[in-house]
């Protein structure tokens, strides 16, 4: 092999005859084993010579292959005394099969006549000059897709089996094409920001072809791109000794300047080389709200924001209300101008809502990984820090023209990270405050409407034969409303809904309010003025629900959970609700799911407060609770059928919903996620605590998916503190355990054994069988993971006879999985082996799918110890596809992991490279330090074995820091893995 990228080879094409592919046609394929079909069913091709002749005559591109070629293809210069003979009888027995039309013989050879289409390999020609032609035109994205099915096409090694010399050399010229075009794929990768990604498999590719100088250049880019500078470099001193050791020669010169670039940390390798703008977007988001088609006046902003917009350099306009007034028409001013400019930016528009008048504006980070994704970067692509994020989100965005509409802030310090700082796009801001503070902003106050644009607002929701009798009535009517956009379409909308009222009687309904909203002189009053007009005219029971569901914290309510709240039959709720959704005063987010505007949420929130008894208030927040607490119990129990959670919970007063299976309860529990936690974090009742607490409890899947794992924490955090500050011993101790569990995930060994230990002290001293049971089984699994193993033996015995006394059969089986890691740490496989098989029956007994897959991780473990790889490799990979099936990001990422170890130690280093990297690229974001650091130890020693020592190093060093840092156990194996690299 070439030690580059070997010559460029041309299959050559085929030619392709007229007549249509039709349903029963032939077909054949080459890119792998050589078989033939007639429609769906599989032709016989004979013995392995007479596929011999088969290929080579599908190769020939339709031409006549004559006695003499076929026979050279065949034994090359050592043929039998009847090789014609044979020829003959295998083109005979072929034409039998295929039929007198496809096997023609002529000119004393055989030729195959067939369409263009029934070829794998015309198929994958075609497709790959396509992909050369999108590429060439700069559709980076239509190219990979392109090329992607190319290499689907291949079904192992082409030409599988055929025997002879002209096979020989087919099948290594389709391997070098296979091969090339995975470089140009990977390329492509690497120029569309799928460089986490890459990395994995450019691992195991290198391992493959170490000598292929292309595959080092593509995995020193891509580990840059990654942020792991040093591995890149790593690569580029391994593939120089290894070339000097095995050919005498050093890097092509492409290597050695991209390994220059590399230590000068060049921003240019962020893009392609060979292209001066980025690759297009994968994706373009269009995530504008739609426009309201009453849209009305404003035409001096429309006119001035727009051409700020088609002529975008960068600049930042921000929309904002004098004083901070709500329902002045900041956002939806702000929709009808980005919709208008659509056509300047067509790369695409983001939109977020950055809740920035409520109690709880959105975080930077959270928003950035959100565009990030709408942007086409794949999860594991997004860092992990703010800082981090906000350079990647500028770097996407560079050299591309995208709207960013930055609706509702709440200061120029939450909008900052979010801004573009290239020119071509540009970012519109709402906010509530003026931002004097935003450097380069093209500031716009915007005020009330004038009574003119007004009045045509108020007349094209109403209808102008209704306003045009009564004008005088109308103007009064949008005065009274202080000329306020929102205040006027609550107050037309009601009256368009009543069609016996006159504009007159509107009038003199608002005519007490007049003076409260004059001149809008008095902030925030003015907006609960503007909501008292429509919540005045509502029905009784439409007010109790305004009221009640505003005492929510959540971002929104399901149907169900708003039934629960009001108490009632949840179609008499719906109806309440979507009157609700008619007077503008809810929205509605999602069929069955809706939301307060945060102004809105606020004055129904004040309502209550005036309106509602405090015991109704608290009842309403408490059957809330309850249906959280009584769903979430249920979906706990689907998963976990036999945990004693259902019996030593608190109870509740009101039920919840019943699900038939496991994999609809899951839905329910992450898409009320975010409401769920909210409502934890709002029980602060004397007689809520509790109930809270045990609502974190039951859900406790949230810490371990990596989405909800730093929210399930905080509100773990203030259940813990509300719990101890009423000195309710009981539920302090299991909010520890909670809070255990979420550190626990994060690596934070330490922390979590302090609150373990608490845990079991309060238990104690309430005999409480949860966190009696289980603080001694985390504790045992803490003691694990710090090699501190006769205690931990003596914990998790503790643990299980604890659970056995409390009947609690699935918490005896994760004692015994984790006491089976115990016992193979001490280095007593046997014994677990028969612990963790023992887990694994119980669980198997009780229907437990997921926690079972813990049990399979365990003894996964203990079979690779023993040795017994195989049997690992099927426990940890049932393991892994129930992780992933029920979305615990952790656990998938761990049973990747532990497969790496597995190949291994089998002796399959490259495998374990790829599993390696697969493993970390999962584990962003979640798992901690402590996890990422025995990834890379494996992944090290995977790449040592592999010849990549440089890169190994690397990854030990950063293990290493990592280890010190937290003070691990694990330093003295990785300064061993180190030791001939180590000061002395």
């Amino acid at each position: 092999m070439d030690r580059a990228s070997g010559p460029r080879v041309r299959v050559p094409e085929q030619r392709a005859p007229e007549k249509p592919v039709t349903a029963d046609a032939l077909r054949f394929t080459v890119l792998g084993p050589v078989r033939a079909w007639r429609g769906s069913q599989l032709l016989s091709s004979g013995s392995p010579q007479q596929r011999a002749l088969l290929t080579a005559l599908l190769l020939r591109e339709g031409r006549t292959a004559t006695a003499g070629e076929l026979i050279d293809a065949f034994w090359g210069e050592d043929p039998p005394s009847q090789a014609l003979a044979t020829i003959r009888t295998y083109a005979s027995r072929l034409r039998k099969i295929l039929g007198q039309d496809t096997l023609v013989s002529e000119s004393g050879g055989y030729a195959i006549r067939i369409d263009r289409g029934a070829l794998d390999l015309t198929l994958a020609q075609d497709l790959a000059a396509e992909a050369e032609k999108a590429r060439a035109a700069g559709d980076r994205c239509q190219a990979r897709t392109l090329i992607n099915k190319v290499l689907g096409l291949w079904d192992g090694e082409a030409l599988a089996s055929v025997p002879g010399p002209y096979a020989d050399n087919q099948r290594t010229r389709l391997e070098e094409w296979r091969l090339q075009l995975t470089e140009t794929r990977l390329d492509l990768d690497l120029e569309v920001g799928c460089h986490a990604e890459a990395v994995s498999e450019l691992t195991a590719l290198t391992a493959a072809h170490p000598l292929r100088e292309r595959l080092r250049e593509l995995l020193m880019v891509a580990l840059y791109r990654s942020g792991r500078q040093a591995e890149a470099l790593a690569v580029y001193a391994d593939t120089r000794r290894l070339l000097a050791e095995e050919l005498g020669v050093d890097p092509r010169p492409e290597l050695a300047q991209l390994q220059q670039r590399i230590l000068r940390a060049d921003e240019e390798l962020a893009r392609p080389a060979d292209e001066p703008a980025p690759a297009p977007a994968p994706l373009r988001p269009a995530q504008l709200p739609a426009t309201v088609p009453d849209f009305t006046g404003r035409s001096a902003f429309v006119a001035e924001l727009g051409s700020r917009l088609a002529t975008a350099e960068g600049s930042v306009m921000a929309v904002s209300a004098v004083a901070g007034i709500g329902g002045v028409g900041k956002t939806t001013l702000a929709v009808h101008v980005a919709h208008q400019a659509r056509r300047h930016f067509p790369d695409g528009q983001l939109y977020v809502d950055l809740q920035g008048a409520g109690a709880r504006a959105a975080e930077p980070e959270t928003v950035l990984g959100s565009f990030l994704r709408a942007l086409g970067t794949a999860d594991s692509a997004i860092p992990d820090t703010l800082d981090e994020r906000a350079a990647l989100y500028r770097s996407t965005l560079d050299g591309r023209r995208i709207l960013i509409l930055l609706d509702n802030a709440h200061d120029a310090a939450q909008i900052r990270p979010l801004l573009p700082g290239t020119p071509g796009c540009a970012a519109l801001v709402t906010s509530r405050v003026r931002m004097v503070d935003l450097a380069g902003a093209h500031l716009v106050d915007l005020d009330v409407m004038s009574p003119e644009e007004a009045l045509q607002l108020f007349t094209r929701i109403v209808g102008a034969e209704r306003v045009g009798s009564e004008r005088e009535a109308a103007l009064d009517v949008v005065a009274a409303c202080g000329f306020l956009p929102l205040a006027i379409r609550i107050a037309a909308s009601r009256l368009a809904a009543r069609r016996t009222w006159t504009v007159s009687v509107l009038a003199a309904k608002l005519a007490d309010e007049r003076r409260r909203l004059d001149e809008l002189q008095a902030g925030d009053l003015a907006v609960k003025a503007t909501f008292e007009l429509g919540y005045g005219q509502l029905e009784p029971a439409q007010a109790r629900a305004f009221r009640l569901l505003g005492l929510a914290d959540g971002p929104d309510i399901s149907l169900a959970a708003a039934a629960a709240l009001l108490n009632l039959d949840p179609h008499v709720a719906e109806d309440l609700l979507e009157a609700l959704v008619d007077t503008s005063l809810v929205e509605s987010a999602a069929p069955g799911r809706y939301r307060y505007h945060d102004l809105v949420r606020l004055y129904a929130r004040a309502c209550a407060e005036r309106d509602e008894r405090a015991v109704e208030r608290e009842s309403a927040l408490s059957r809330l609770l309850d249906f959280y607490l009584a769903t979430a119990a249920g979906v706990y129990a689907l998963e976990r059928p036999g945990d004693r959670l259902a019996d030593h919970r608190e109870p509740t007063q009101y039920s919840g919903l019943k699900f038939a299976d496991r994999h609809s309860a899951q839905d329910w529990l992450y898409t009320e996620a975010n409401s769920l936690l909210a409502c934890v974090r709002q029980s602060s009742g004397p007689g809520a605590v509790r109930r809270a607490v045990d609502l974190l409890w039951a859900t406790k899947d949230l810490a371990e998916s990596g989405a909800n794992s730093k929210q399930y924490e905080t509100a773990a955090i203030t259940m813990r503190d509300l719990a101890r500050s009423s000195d309710d011993a009981r539920a302090e101790g299991r909010a520890l355990i909670t809070l255990t569990n979420a550190r626990l995930v994060a690596g934070r060994f330490d922390q979590a054994e302090r609150d373990a230990q608490r845990a079991m002290r309060l238990a104690r001293a309430v005999d409480d069988p949860l966190p009696s049971c289980w603080a001694p089984n985390d504790l045992g699994i803490i003691a694990l993971y710090q090699n501190r193993h006769t205690e931990g033996e003596a914990y998790l015995e503790q643990a299980i006879a604890n659970f056995r006394a409390d009947g609690n059969r699935p918490g005896e089986a994760s004692a015994l999985c984790n006491l089976s890691r115990i016992h193979l740490a001490m280095g007593n496989t046997t014994s677990a082996v028969a612990l963790a098989q023992q887990g694994i029956d119980i669980y198997d007994e009780l229907g437990h799918a997921l926690r079972g897959a813990n049990g399979r991780y365990a003894l996964g473990l203990a079979l690779t110890q023993s040795g017994r790889f195989a049997d690992a490799t099927e426990q940890l990979h049932d393991a892994l596809a129930v992780f992933r099936d029920s979305r615990q990001r952790l656990w998938e990422g761990m049973a990747t992991f532990r497969l790496a170890e597995v190949d291994l130690a089998a002796g399959l280093p490259a495998q374990a490279a790829t599993k390696s990297e697969q493993a970390l690229a999962i584990l962003r974001g979640i798992g901690g330090e402590w996890r990422r650091g025995n990834v890379l130890t494996v992944l090290g020693r995977a790449l040592s074995e592999i010849g990549q020592p440089g890169r190994a190093q690397v990854c030990w060093r950063e293990a290493l820091d990592i280890y010190e840092t937290l003070g691990s156990a694990e330093i003295e194996t990785v300064r061993k893995l180190l030791a001939p690299t180590l000061p002395a």
